[in-house]
């Protein structure tokens, strides 16, 4: 029996009774004794630690240090508490990617003791840097309640029972395209800042995945084409990544027009491969093509639409995750990688649903994916 049915049965209930029944209940990020549930990335050990009751952060908490939760969350209710004691800086993730910039593929609150007068994308409680807050009320040296509640388009905000923000996420181009599901962070940049009474409300989900690859059993969902006689790629499962490596394609079975693909990616330095899409067969011009390519003035840089666009080069570094995303839709395609917009096109010629590809192009520079996942438009 679902929800609505269940609810159905109970006409005279109170609304209030009713809405308590209909949404799920809060649950506790921190157990105020340990970091159980939470693990530190991008830095040492000390970085955070428990005391008195708080997650603090330390000196050696600099960026890009973060403490992330055991698993992501796609849209939810979340409440906590904060103790700016002195100059503090930082911040409150959500959304964030495993791999990547945090604050521009996922979202990030700021979290400073200055109350600005001159509202910026970076005062406290601005979505950092992009969104300055209707106000600030940031109170120093003293416990601020912050709530965040995403449920996407919509995002709001509230410090110390004050809203700071009611946004459309989809209105504003430097939002509408980041992660719509991703981990909760704290970050403190090596200031004491202290947080305590985390919990979060799950909302529910809106969107659908399909799994490209996740574990080897997913290889299945594969086919191996053009392979090189002399080199021919081979496609390793270990795991939850994926290696690539020769020269040769590895192709999905199913056929996509309209879509969204994320994954994450590294390459040996200089690597040299592809992403192609909407491929039918015979190859040729019956694709297109992203490059990956990290050679920063070549002639078709990582994330350019091979013979059509070059992209801004994202300075991704060799043996390093980095998170891709492209859109594509009708004539329409964007690539970010790490949260960055760095190709834009609007005039492809094929809109015919195609096969998706990755290519290896040249034995000995390989290239890793994990995590890759797609969605219809």
């Amino acid at each position: 029996m679902n929800r609505r049915h269940f609810l159905s049965l109970f006409p005279a209930l109170p609304a209030a009774l009713k809405a308590q029944i209909s949404e799920p209940p809060s649950t506790s990020l921190f157990d105020g004794r340990s970091l159980d549930g939470w693990s530190i990335q991008d830095g040492p050990e000390s970085a955070f630690y428990v005391t008195e009751g708080t997650i603090a952060g330390s000196p050696a908490s600099a960026f890009p240090a973060w403490l992330r939760s055991a698993r992501p969350y796609e849209n939810f209710d979340l409440e906590f508490e904060w103790l700016p004691r002195g100059w503090s800086d930082g911040g409150l993730y959500f959304s964030a990617p495993e791999h990547g910039s945090r604050s521009r593929a996922g979202f990030k609150l700021s979290l400073f003791h200055q109350a600005d007068n001159d509202l910026r994308g970076n005062s406290s409680g601005a979505i950092f840097p992009a969104i300055a807050p209707k106000l600030v009320n940031v109170k120093p040296k003293e416990w601020n309640t912050v709530r965040v509640s995403l449920d996407w388009p919509k995002l709001a905000v509230w410090s110390n029972g004050a809203q700071t923000h009611d946004l459309d996420v989809e209105s504003h181009r430097e939002l509408r395209h980041r992660l719509r599901s991703g981990y909760i962070g704290l970050e403190t940049l090596s200031y004491p800042i202290r947080f305590r009474n985390l919990r979060i409300r799950e909302l529910p989900g809106k969107l659908t995945w399909d799994t490209l690859y996740e574990q080897p059993s997913d290889l299945d969902k594969w086919t191996l084409t053009e392979l090189n006689q002399r080199s021919p790629a081979q496609y390793l499962a270990l795991g939850g990544v994926l290696r690539g490596d020769g020269l040769g394609n590895l192709t999905t079975k199913e056929k996509y027009r309209d879509f969204e693909i994320q994954m994450y990616l590294r390459g040996s330095l200089h690597h040299n491969g592809g992403i192609l899409f909407r491929s039918r067969p015979g190859g040729g011009t019956n694709r297109y093509e992203i490059q990956l390519h990290d050679v920063e003035e070549a002639h078709y840089p990582t994330g350019s639409l091979y013979h059509f666009k070059r992209a801004a080069y994202p300075r991704i570094e060799p043996e390093k995750w980095y998170l891709f995303q492209m859109l594509v839709k009708d004539r329409w395609c964007l690539v970010r990688i790490n949260g960055e917009d760095v190709m834009e096109y609007d005039r492809l010629e094929n809109v015919d649903e195609g096969s998706i590809e990755l290519q290896a192009h040249q034995a000995g520079r390989w290239i890793e994916y994990k995590s890759i996942r797609v969605r219809r438009l």
